[in-house]
Order: C-alpha cells, then structure tokens, then sequence
C-alpha cells in the first residue's frame, strides 16, 4: 500500500514549478525558481576577469556561490559571514551547481571571462541544491544571451540543458522531488543531476534507514529521469518568453 505523502502528492508528481526570469534589475541574468514553497534567486554576473589560472588560455570560467538567508527556515540561522566564512555544506553545494553548469558550457566560446552564478535560497522546503541548479541553468543562459546580442562572443558557449532533482524512500516508498517534510524523515535520499539527453552528470545518494536495494536504485532513477525531462521542459518554455 503506497503511503499518503504529507503534501498529497502522488510518489512520481513534482511540486509546483515556476520561473521568474530578470527578477533583479542589474545582473546580466537573474531568476527566481520555485519547486513549491522552496525558492531560490539565481543570478548571474559576467566578469570579464577569468580566475588567474585561465589566463592567457583563450577559455573561461563558470563557477558558483550559494547562500541561504537567515530566516529561509523554521528558526534563525546566523550568516555564514558571522561564523567566519562558509560551512563545509555550502562549499559541497557551491561546488555541485559550478560542475553541473559548466558541464554544458563550451569554455572556449565563452572566452577569457567568468560567470558566477549567485543562488540565495529565500525559502527552504528540500530540494535547495537542485533548485539552485536548475534555475542557474535559466539565468545563465540569459546572461550568455546578453553576450551574444552585445556581440562580446560570436558563438553560443551553451551546448545542452542541464536540471536537477531529488528523489528517495519514504516509508518504504520510490518518491519524487522530496519536500522538507519527507528529506527529514526518509530512508533514502539522492540528488540526480542530468542534461537533457538524460545523461548523469553527477549522483549523490545516502542510505539514512536501510541500505537501498538495486530495484529501488532503478525505481529512483527512473522518478528522477521523469522529473528532469518535466523540469527540462519547464526551462524551455521559461526561456522561450521574451
């Protein structure tokens, strides 16, 4: 008997998904992404200075920072800047959404510049990172957009669409897009990020109950791959409106 989720969900539904795109005035990308009551402001800065390691290479850089405001949960939580600098969670998730994104971006067509993608979580429910991830992909893209039109490059650096989402098992349950209520108290968790041919680009799955089995492997992978082609298609037709 499959369990009710506390959201009403069905196990392979994704909460509500939206894209706010040129939410801020003066960054070259910016949008603001929600997956339900989870929301994220995504913006994207070019800096025409490439970290010193590219220099002279002819290629460039995309990286990424994240942050969650003190009061994106329940309770205040002090800034990472009163505690002397970032926790080691948000190193972990800076470095997952830069290799998400640069894994679609053609550095050399970039050229010798850098795009730090900014992803400030002003409300948290689960699912931050792939949040952050997938609407990163959204405001990078209007920033590379804004070079291409402002004929800084003469070539489009974004060679596919990446998104990401999570899945786990919950009272012994495959399910999709895990909000806080279930992240908090399942057996099994797991980020997929994938590009839109469907392809890994990078997995990050915990045991939290008992250790998952393969066809629970193969059920949760299957729930992100659904819910990847949803936020794929999500992220098309957000970019496709002017």
């Amino acid at each position: 008997m499959t369990p009710n989720r506390p959201s009403a969900r069905s196990p392979d539904q994704m909460r509500d998904v939206s894209f706010q795109r040129n939410f801020t005035r003066h960054a070259e990308g910016s949008v603001l992404v929600s997956f339900g009551h989870t929301r994220v402001l995504c913006t994207a800065s070019v800096d025409e200075r490439p970290p010193p390691w590219l220099r002279g290479t002819g290629e460039g850089w995309v990286t990424a920072e994240y942050s969650m405001l003190p009061r994106a949960t329940h309770t205040r939580s002090q800034r990472e800047v009163g505690k002397g600098g970032p926790s080691g969670r948000t190193h972990e998730i800076q470095r997952l959404i830069g290799r998400s994104l640069r894994a679609v971006v053609d550095r050399r067509a970039l050229g010798e510049r850098q795009i730090v993608l900014d992803c400030d979580v002003l409300q948290a429910d689960g699912g931050t990172r792939t949040a952050a991830i997938t609407g990163a992909f959204v405001a990078l893209v209007d920033a590379t957009r804004k070079l291409l039109r402002e004929r800084v490059i003469s070539k489009d650096p974004i060679h596919g669409q990446v998104a990401a989402v999570s899945v786990g098992i919950w009272k012994g349950t495959p399910v999709l897009d895990l909000d806080y209520a279930e992240d908090s108290d399942c057996e099994t968790d797991m980020n997929v990020v994938l590009n839109d041919a469907l392809g890994f680009i990078e997995l990050q799955g915990t045991a939290e109950g008992h250790a998952f089995r393969h066809e629970e492997l193969e059920s949760m992978l299957a729930l992100a791959r659904k819910g990847v082609s949803e936020l794929h298609a999500a992220q098309r037709e957000a970019l496709a409106r002017d």
